[in-house]
């Protein structure tokens, strides 16, 4: 029955955390027998609870007559006001209510933006080019594929300090034999996954300078705009940015700031017809979030609790990275001489130089010491010969993975 799917679709791989989900699995019970049963930091997801006042407001809201009725794709008022106040107060970005829409998460969202902007052909010289970050979030691409798009890869490196130069990527695309007029978009992803990368409020700018000129729209994911270090500079919202509004379209996550990741909601906000445009596609394809998790979230946003819980998080998750650096540098890693995220929990580093691949070398790393990494090469080409550790479960486990890699020989070497 395979031949019936589409041309798109029957090329699709499957999301690189399941495939690793699945090996990891199909290991535990040897590795168990060992001593060596899975350690994840493998998946880009907080593990701790979600702040007690949204849970304590869900259940409350659960009694309420008329909440399990359908929503509305758009969002409940609650939601979106609580959203305005969000932006104003955290970004002094103002918006009405034209310029919100509400997501079943983030990636919900983005998927379905792209569909919108993508005119499908398996003609490849054909396609809509969307811009992506390389290292960039795996599902991107076959976001585009799936669409009948074609991605470009944007290379994050440390020589460019993860903010390329944009219209020398444009003028490679010409180079590369793709028609410029084909361009639809640009997304960026700062901080970024899988690097944990930021940039600049100016190289923001940029971007949408570059966007305005060449009449591309500009997709910022900002999934982990809440996740800034103390002591550092916060990271930015594209739409504080002059003229932003005129191209760019923003989305939000609860997942990552609160840890809400099963309760899927998260917004998109900015241009007017961009956000138009996703609404009327979202209208025939879903009926809204439960209302319950909006007014739960709507609580959380502006919430003292909610602001504390993010702030807490925060530390814990540099307390992580503390205790991972440490002892990667035990191992030989020159921690020192690496770059070391202010944000996300995330950490980017490289393979030993005995590994041909990244996966040779995280496949190792699981078969040996049961600890479970991702290879860089499942974020794009650039991302070869680089692992993603997931800082987020418990502190002592992190230390046992340090454990295990000293025990069983993983040096930098």
């Amino acid at each position: 029955m395979k031949e019936l799917f589409n041309d798109y679709v029957q090329t699709l791989d499957t999301y690189i955390m399941f495939r690793i989900k699945q090996k990891a699995a199909e290991l535990t019970p040897m590795l168990i027998e060992k001593n060596r049963a899975p350690i994840f930091l493998s998946m880009g997801a907080p593990v701790q609870n979600p702040p007690k006042f949204v849970t304590d407001k869900i259940i409350e809201v659960l009694r309420t007559p008329s909440v399990h009725t359908y929503s509305t794709p758009k969002g409940e008022n609650v939601l979106i006001e609580a959203i305005q106040k969000r932006m104003q107060n955290k970004y002094n970005v103002i918006l009405d209510k034209t310029e919100i829409f509400s997501l079943i998460g983030s990636k919900e969202g983005i998927a379905n933006f792209i569909r919108a902007i993508c005119n499908p052909t398996t003609n490849e010289q054909e396609k809509d080019i969307i811009m992506i970050p390389d290292p960039g979030y795996a599902s991107y691409a076959e976001m585009i594929k799936v669409s009948g798009g074609l991605s470009y890869s944007v290379p994050l490196t440390k020589e460019n300090s993860y903010m390329p130069d944009l219209e020398e990527v444009y003028e490679q695309i010409k180079k590369d034999g793709y028609k410029q007029s084909k361009v639809k978009a640009l997304i960026i992803n700062y901080p970024n996954n899988p690097l944990g990368a930021g940039c600049t409020k100016e190289y923001l700018q940029k971007a949408v300078d570059f966007c305005k000129k060449h009449n591309i729209i500009l997709i910022s994911d900002a999934a982990y705009i809440d996740i800034g270090f103390e002591g550092t500079e916060k990271p930015h919202s594209v739409l504080e940015c002059n003229s932003a509004k005129d191209i760019a379209i923003e989305f939000f996550s609860f997942s990552k700031p609160y840890a809400m990741t099963g309760w899927r909601i998260g917004w998109a906000c900015g241009n007017n017809e961009l956000v138009g445009i996703l609404g009327k596609l979202k209208s025939t394809i879903d009926s809204g979030i439960f209302k319950p998790i909006q007014i739960a979230g709507a609580a959380v946003l502006n919430s003292t609790e909610g602001d504390k819980y993010i702030e807490e998080s925060a530390k814990g998750f540099q307390i992580k990275q503390e205790i991972l650096t440490k002892g990667f540098k035990e191992l030989g890693w020159d921690i020192d001489n690496l770059y070391i995220p202010t944000a996300t929990f995330y950490l980017w580093l490289p393979i030993p130089p005995k590994y041909k691949t990244s996966e040779a070398f995280t496949n190792d790393v699981l078969t040996k010491s049961g600890i479970v990494l991702v290879p860089g090469s499942g974020f794009g080409k650039y991302g070869e010969g680089w692992f993603r550790v997931s800082a987020v479960c418990e502190n002592e486990k992190l230390e046992e993975v340090i454990h295990r890699l000293k025990e069983d020989g993983f040096r930098f070497e």
